[in-house]
């Protein structure tokens, strides 16, 4: 008579469960209990002009809360870009510095320069190639003026305001000297601010970082030389060193997230910076930590 199925299936699963406990009970008599690994470092690419730092710090904070998440390494192929978003993600990574949870480690791509160097600067170590174009610690304002065309053409601009300097910066006319004289204050003063946190997040003393802040850039090299970057490498050795400095066992995995751009970003105008692989025009009233790349032909 045959059994039920039921039975059957009953007692395939009381075995398994016997097998299970007969294995777990050996390990644990020889001291053999397997130990998975669930630690990981984090990949994050800073990539084109920066103009926004949405999309950077949301995945810096998600990646901080993670336990499993022992490092961060953020990959940065930037001529810089606007300051706000710039000093936005340098404060969002020395934040989780403070934490003391996770180690930052910055890889360079091609470039990282002025924007890019300014966030490169709050991490724990940085790796650069050797030809990695770098530095550029300074800022620029570029105004443009229209007013000898308007004149040429017959066009005169006419402009309400209240305040004497409401309309400073505006391209329909030449500005006066004393504009120019509190536009340069203006841009001292974020020259300062880039200053101050390199010499913050790299610990190194004002007064040095001063004598190389006149807008320069440095090659990767260079850069070693002058205590700018920590290690020379690529994107691999800034993973191995990002795991060794989080104690992680043999090779780390790396996780990261894809960004894909969507129609709706760009209709948003949140995504542009992708679409067009960062050679955006700059605003013409926006201060800007960007160092022009050259071309090399």
């Amino acid at each position: 008579m045959k059994k039920p199925a039921a039975v059957v299936v009953i007692g395939l699963i009381l075995l398994v469960i016997v097998l299970i406990a007969l294995s777990t009970g050996v390990s644990l008599f020889l001291g053999q209990t397997p130990v998975v690994s669930s630690d990981k470092v984090a990949l994050v690419k800073i990539e084109g002009v920066i103009l926004d730092a949405d999309d950077t710090i949301d995945q810096l904070r998600k990646y901080s809360k993670n336990p499993s998440i022992k490092a961060i390494v953020l990959r940065i192929n930037s001529p810089g870009g606007a300051v706000v978003p710039s000093q936005e993600i340098y404060e969002e990574i020395m934040k989780i510095r403070a934490q003391g949870s996770q180690k930052i480690v910055v890889s360079m791509g091609a470039v990282a320069a002025s924007g890019g160097y300014y966030i490169a600067s709050a991490a724990d170590k940085i790796v650069a190639n050797p030809g990695t174009l770098t530095g550029s610690i300074g800022v620029i304002m570029e105004l443009a003026s229209i007013q000898q065309l308007l004149e040429k053409i017959g066009v005169k601009s006419e402009t309400i305001k209240a305040g004497a300097r409401k309309d400073v910066g505006d391209f329909m006319r030449t500005m006066t000297p004393d504009e120019k004289e509190y536009l340069q204050t203006v841009t001292d003063n974020i020259h300062a601010q880039f200053v101050d946190a390199v010499a913050e997040g790299r610990k190194m003393k004002k007064e040095d970082v001063w004598k190389l802040a006149d807008g320069s850039v440095y090659t990767g090299k260079e850069a070693k030389d002058l205590h700018l970057v920590d290690e020379l490498g690529d994107q691999e050795d800034a993973v191995r060193l990002a795991g060794r400095l989080a104690k992680i066992a043999g090779e780390p995995k790396v996780v990261t997230e894809e960004k894909k751009t969507t129609i709706w970003d760009i209709v948003k105008g949140k995504d542009v910076n992708s679409l067009f692989k960062g050679a955006l025009p700059q605003n013409l009233q926006t201060l800007m930590y960007l160092y022009a790349v050259p071309a090399i032909r």
